[in-house]
């Protein structure tokens, strides 16, 4: 051990093991604040590691406190949190633009052109519609947020073991409100043609009348619950570690115009209670007393899937 006074310029040099140890006095005190001032205007940016860790043991000792390290520790608590609340906002906006993106894209094709005199894209072009939104989107935000385009896909994810349960409900209301902030951006470009009705349809979801195709309600629920855990498997399985990496979007992408190609006539395709709820309430009566149906069946089918690759197909130890 010795005093402060005897430390000298060169036993900076020394190594680590062989530096004196600094024992500080009442009459090393003025010496003690030279000494703190040197050590905060060292060049650093030339100092060894060893340096460095004898300057971290000097300071609180020539001090007498540890102030420096606790402001340093607060400013960086502080723009961590603030980077935390940025990426989480940015996450939010992410989550409802896929939604958004969906409704516009897919919902907006079957109202302004499915039909349009000699020229609608029909059942196939709306189908494409969905499928390459969802394609799109995925490669344009997937690896910000994952591509959670719906809250069956996220509750599926879920019981897949893929996602984490405290992010879910931030997730289905950012996907909902995404999805009705679509309808509504839809509801004002429909309504601005003559002889616009939204009780004719406007894209909604329904079974027995409000089905295209007629078919019962339980034709609807088989026909949900199966499309939905189908896409979940889609997805489960194109994300996958061990599959072809950068070709998920594509997989998903086509799989869900499969699926819309399948079901269009059944339900009007919906494997989504988002999407579902953007356009039923704008529509009101009917959409919304069949709503609970395209909730229900699509989460089911999802958890479904969800559990069954947990399962079946996951990597031991998952």
């Amino acid at each position: 051990m010795c005093n402060a006074s005897t430390i000298g310029f060169f036993d900076w040099h020394r190594p680590a093991s062989h530096r004196p140890k600094i024992a500080l006095s009442h009459r090393h005190r003025h010496f003690s604040s030279q000494m703190v001032f040197l050590l905060s205007h060292l060049p650093l940016a030339a100092c060894s590691l060893e340096d460095h860790a004898f300057i971290a043991q000097a300071m609180p000792r020539l001090t007498g406190s540890s102030a420096i390290q606790c402001q340093t520790s607060t400013t960086s608590q502080k723009s961590k949190k603030w980077k935390t609340n940025l990426k989480r906002s940015t996450e939010d906006v992410t989550w409802g633009s896929i939604s958004f993106s969906l409704v516009l894209g897919g919902c907006g094709s079957a109202v302004l052109a499915a039909a349009f005199p000699d020229v609608g894209i029909g059942f196939l072009g709306v189908a494409l519609a969905f499928g390459l939104t969802v394609l799109s989107m995925a490669y344009a935000i997937g690896h910000i947020s994952g591509c959670h385009l719906n809250p069956a896909v996220s509750i599926g994810l879920l019981a897949g073991g893929r996602f984490p349960a405290k992010d879910l409900l931030p997730y289905i209301i950012a996907q909902v409100i995404g999805g009705i902030a679509a309808g509504g951006v839809l509801f004002v470009i429909a309504s601005g043609k003559a002889g616009f009705d939204v009780a004719a349809g406007f894209a909604a979801n329904g079974y027995g009348i409000h089905s295209p195709g007629g078919y019962s309600m339980m034709a609807a629920l088989v026909c949900e619950m199966v499309m939905t855990l189908m896409f979940l498997m889609i997805i489960l399985g194109s994300t996958d570690r061990r599959a072809s990496q950068g070709f998920a979007p594509i997989a998903i992408g086509l799989g869900l115009t499969l699926i819309h190609l399948i079901s269009i006539p059944v339900t009007n395709t919906s494997v989504n209670p988002a999407r579902s709820t953007a356009v039923a309430v704008f529509v009101g009566d009917w959409a919304t007393s069949q709503l609970w149906l395209f909730w229900v069946e699509p989460i089911a089918g999802a958890v479904i899937a969800g559990l069954i690759y947990r399962s079946l197909f996951a990597e031991e130890g998952t």
